[in-house]
């Protein structure tokens, strides 16, 4: 796939999706500039590392500079920041309602603004946000979560709808639960076969930054 050579900013690259995809990408020819607080416990060692508070605006800003004084440009921005947690509305204090929208939908809205100038400027871009199943088929205990993911549905078609005609897509990945080893931790008596390899999200988002996916534009790929 049309990959090679281009540079590909990985927001929460040292996660357990992250993990996995970091490599397919460089594997697949792209230098991969990683952001995130700081290494994950048990992650590999990643060569183009960023330290970065993705949901300070300064901080984005700076990161990103950092990144283009780095290698020149930005060609893809895949964002994998997020955050789950469960309870039903009445029983959700106001600090973690605004932590969901923190890590889902706000950190993606800095992120993409601070990235689109660089890319319209050149005419070429991919921005691709994992949003959730839940968006679109949402379920009843985690309201913050599903509230949060369905804002960032909203905000990738409305950045779709916003550049078409320059060069620069957005889309979304919708998967269900993500085989993490967060994931097994959290719920160690559900089956993980059952759930969304994370080798299976990496297949799609090399197709979606790559220039074969230049006409695909404010798409939301369901994944298990």
């Amino acid at each position: 796939m049309g990959i090679q050579g281009k540079v590909v900013v990985v927001a929460g690259g040292t996660g357990g999706l992250g993990r996995v995809v970091t490599p397919w990408l460089s594997e697949a020819g792209a230098t991969v500039a990683v952001l995130d607080l700081g290494p994950a416990q048990g992650a590999p060692q990643v060569q183009n590392f960023f330290a970065a508070d993705v949901t300070n605006e300064t901080e984005v800003a700076r990161v990103l500079t950092d990144v283009v004084n780095a290698f020149g440009r930005v060609d893809v921005l895949i964002n994998l920041i997020g955050g789950f947690t469960s309870g039903q509305l009445t029983k959700t204090d106001l600090g973690m309602w605004q932590k969901m929208l923190m890590l889902n939908v706000t950190t993606a809205f800095l992120l993409s603004r601070a990235v689109i100038p660089k890319m319209t400027a050149q005419r070429s871009g991919r921005i691709i946000h994992i949003a959730a199943r839940a968006a679109v088929d949402p379920f009843p205990g985690a309201a913050a979560y599903v509230v949060s993911k369905a804002a960032l549905v909203s905000l990738i078609r409305v950045l779709a709808l916003e550049l078409t005609g320059t060069g620069v897509t957005v889309n979304g990945i919708l998967p269900t639960t993500i085989d993490t080893p967060a994931n097994r931790q959290s719920m160690p008596t559900a089956d993980p076969s059952k759930w969304v390899r994370p080798e299976s999200i990496a297949q799609i988002l090399l197709f979606l930054a790559s220039d074969e996916a230049g006409q695909v534009n404010g798409a939301l790929v369901p994944v298990g």
